[in-house]
């Protein structure tokens, strides 16, 4: 009986232990996007994120109020312009990719009037309502997917999750320690620079001073002001 109290104490120990751990990991990991915002019916919202290499980005998005007269269409790209998703008269929808390197990528939704329609003779239009979601990394997993793919029971589905937290804290981890050595490096190279820069502009200043006094050296014997 005290060996069967002594394991359920030690199991709600670590199973405590595990979901405390889970907590402090995602409220260090702010991976989901959710907002709401107003699209003029003719205009174009972009709204900027960045992420990670290999991360997996996940969006939803749905367009409300639509008037039968105007269509919105989105279109997701990075910073080198290249398209990672499009969609066109795009009410709602799901889209997702990863990136090749750390960058960023804007997530336009543009609308306009659709063609052949009066834009002088129509009212004007209402803004348009746009909600959109974006996760990245582990909460843009579908764990339930896995679990009836693998017939993963509740605990191992657990302790995937937590797994897949640790890799996604130690790549953070890893990224910041890179970002630190390049910021570290980029400061030593700017010290040295201003370093010698400064040697230099003494030596010059030091330079003229020497040329200035021996020029009115010259110049005061010459006018025989000094021998």
């Amino acid at each position: 009986k005290q060996w069967y109290q002594r394991r359920v104490r030690e199991h709600y120990y670590i199973t405590n232990n595990l979901r405390m751990r889970g907590v402090v990991l995602l409220c260090l990991l702010p991976a989901v996007l959710s907002i709401s915002f107003k699209l003029p019916a003719e205009g174009t919202r972009c709204i900027k994120e960045e992420a990670h290499k290999d991360v997996l980005v996940v969006g939803e998005f749905t367009v409300e109020n639509i008037p039968s007269t105007h269509e919105v269409d989105i279109l997701v790209k990075d910073t080198k312009e290249q398209t990672l998703f499009s969609k066109e008269k795009a009410d709602t929808g799901k889209f997702a990719f990863t990136l090749d390197d750390y960058d960023m990528f804007s997530i336009c939704f543009h609308g306009k009037r659709v063609d052949g329609q009066g834009a002088g003779r129509s009212p004007p239009v209402e803004d348009l309502s746009v909600k959109l979601s974006v996760k990245r990394g582990i909460e843009a997993k579908s764990y339930n997917d896995l679990a009836k793919a693998e017939k993963l029971k509740p605990m191992e589905l657990e302790l995937k999750k937590l797994e897949d937290l640790a890799e996604a804290i130690v790549s953070d981890f890893a990224y910041m320690k890179s970002r630190e050595k390049l910021m570290r490096d980029t400061n030593e190279s700017t010290n040295s620079r201003v370093l010698w820069f400064s040697i230099f502009s003494m030596a010059v200043l030091l330079g003229l001073a020497l040329w200035q006094v021996f020029y009115l050296k010259r110049f005061f014997k010459a006018k025989k002001l000094i021998e």
